[in-house]
């Protein structure tokens, strides 16, 4: 199962999927509601439970730290993959993360607007990044002219869902595989090592950027394959 992070949507996952798929395994890739940690994880989680037989699941970007929370305690769940993504230990936040290493140019590229919440009434922040820059902060790597579709099409996470605090991490009692982007400007590549060595997830290193699903699915089908056939008992 692939979750996606901010500012993208399941789409972004069309290489890896179409990959897999022509490997012979089935994917799921749902729409990250990216509306708070709990809901979302919530989300996931329940439908990982609606599949019947082992799964692998991964997470890029904000999307790592929600099946680090929605896989805690679902047994049928036999590995995390990591892409560029947040790994959260418990009690922690994304902005906990990003604040604590060396700020990327990306910091400087986001944007927060307001829009009616879910409740009737209500205003939740909802964060974006800049149209102008999107290319040169998430996908440095990709053709301008995709770019250009991509941060008109960007789906904002609300500013709740990177402060909420994360519950007891799946990956201190599950296997873990860590895609690290070492061009990436959204979430800096040291904080990333540091995850994946906290984790004691398998590392890879990829010249990339954030966007990393778009630019290298070879390299993310590959790694996602490993974890399953680690999980499964097969030799890699």
């Amino acid at each position: 199962m692939l979750v996606h992070g901010a500012f993208t949507s399941a789409s972004s996952w069309a290489g890896v999927i179409s990959l897999l798929q022509a490997a012979g395994s089935t994917v799921h890739a749902l729409a990250n509601p990216l509306r708070g940690l709990v809901q979302d994880a919530a989300y996931i989680r329940s439908a990982v439970c609606e599949i019947d037989g082992p799964v692998v699941l991964v997470g890029h970007g904000y999307g790592g730290a929600v099946i680090t929370q929605a896989a805690t305690n679902v047994d049928h769940v036999m590995a995390l993959c990591y892409i560029a993504a947040f790994g959260l230990d418990v009690g922690e936040n994304v902005l906990d993360i990003a604040e604590r290493f060396a700020p990327v140019p990306g910091a400087d590229m986001i944007f927060v607007t307001s829009h009616a919440g879910q409740t009737p009434g209500a205003q939740e922040d909802e964060v974006y990044i800049r149209r102008n820059r999107f290319h040169e902060v998430y996908a440095a790597d990709l053709p301008v002219t995709v770019t250009e579709v991509m941060a008109v099409a960007q789906r904002p996470v609300t500013r709740s869902a990177l402060t909420d605090r994360s519950g007891p991490p799946a990956w201190a009692s599950k296997p873990s595989w860590y895609a690290i982007a070492a061009a990436d400007k959204l979430i800096n590549p040291t904080a990333q090592r540091f995850m994946a060595q906290r984790m004691a997830a398998t590392e890879t290193v990829l010249e990339g950027s954030h966007a990393v699903v778009h630019s290298k699915p070879a390299a993310m089908v590959s790694m996602i394959q490993d974890a399953a056939d680690a999980g499964l008992g097969r030799s890699v």
